[in-house]
């Protein structure tokens, strides 16, 4: 390559990283960073990606990175909150803050099955970080999947106390469930492997359909509709209905 080609490379790198500047406002850049470091980990993991294709992935000039996240730290645990932000969004609690058993694991288990089916990004770091001794893992499991296991959990041991379910391990029974789907869900969005393909739906009709018969006290309750929720999942934390 010529010397010209370089000067004209670098200064049409120049303008690009100047009229990026010029169109995003702080918040939107750091965005931006976050949704640019997401791609590249998962594509690459984290010891195949540099500070400098970030920036060139952005548009802006690494020390611009350094001002958003002063250490790669900073910039996981804006990653674990902006995708922990997403769940939380969706977690909503059931109607009027009552509902029925199956209502409220088919919400549950449609959660956890789009976190792997909509964004398959987020998998892929946290395997990048498990195989790479990378913290980001670490962070998720302490912020976001801690939370979750407690709201499912918590949902589950108010309705022990109720006397619906079996007095057994409200974490036990939470991590069955969550395991379940998550498993299947995993294997079919992010692996590609279904031997019987069939709706979403129906598979998790039938994984909450064989949960509640070897939790509920009295499986009659399943037949005829009657078990209704006492509490409502909301944002990682349980609600008591009024």
């Amino acid at each position: 390559m010529q010397i010209d080609d370089v000067l004209t490379d670098k200064l049409v790198d120049a303008k690009l990283v100047l009229a990026n500047r010029m169109r995003l406002t702080a918040s939107e850049r750091r965005q931006a960073i976050i949704v640019e470091a997401i791609r590249l980990f998962s594509e690459k993991g984290f010891r195949g990606t540099t500070t400098r294709e970030l920036a060139a992935a952005v548009g802006v000039s690494e020390p611009v990175i350094y001002q958003h996240f002063a250490t790669k730290k900073d910039l996981y645990a804006a990653i674990i909150e902006s995708k922990s932000q997403e769940a939380s969004d969706q977690l909503a609690c059931c109607p009027n803050g009552d509902c029925s058993d199956e209502v409220a694991f088919q919400t549950l288990g449609r959660l956890i099955w789009r976190w792997y089916e909509d964004d398959r990004t987020i998998t892929r770091l946290l395997f990048f970080s498990a195989l790479e001794g990378n913290e980001l893992s670490d962070m998720f499991f302490t912020r976001h999947a801690a939370g979750f296991l407690e709201a499912v959990s918590g949902y589950i041991r108010t309705r022990i106390e109720a006397g619906a379910f079996r007095p057994v391990d409200p974490e036990t029974l939470a991590w069955s469930f969550i395991g379940m789907v998550a498993h299947h869900a995993q294997s079919v969005s992010v692996f590609r492997f279904d031997p019987k393909p069939r709706p979403r739906d129906e598979v998790l009709h039938d994984m909450v359909d064989l949960f509640l018969r070897g939790v509920l006290n009295n499986e009659n309750q399943l037949e005829n509709g009657s078990h209704n929720g006492s509490a409502g999942i909301s944002r990682g934390r349980m609600r008591k209905k009024a």
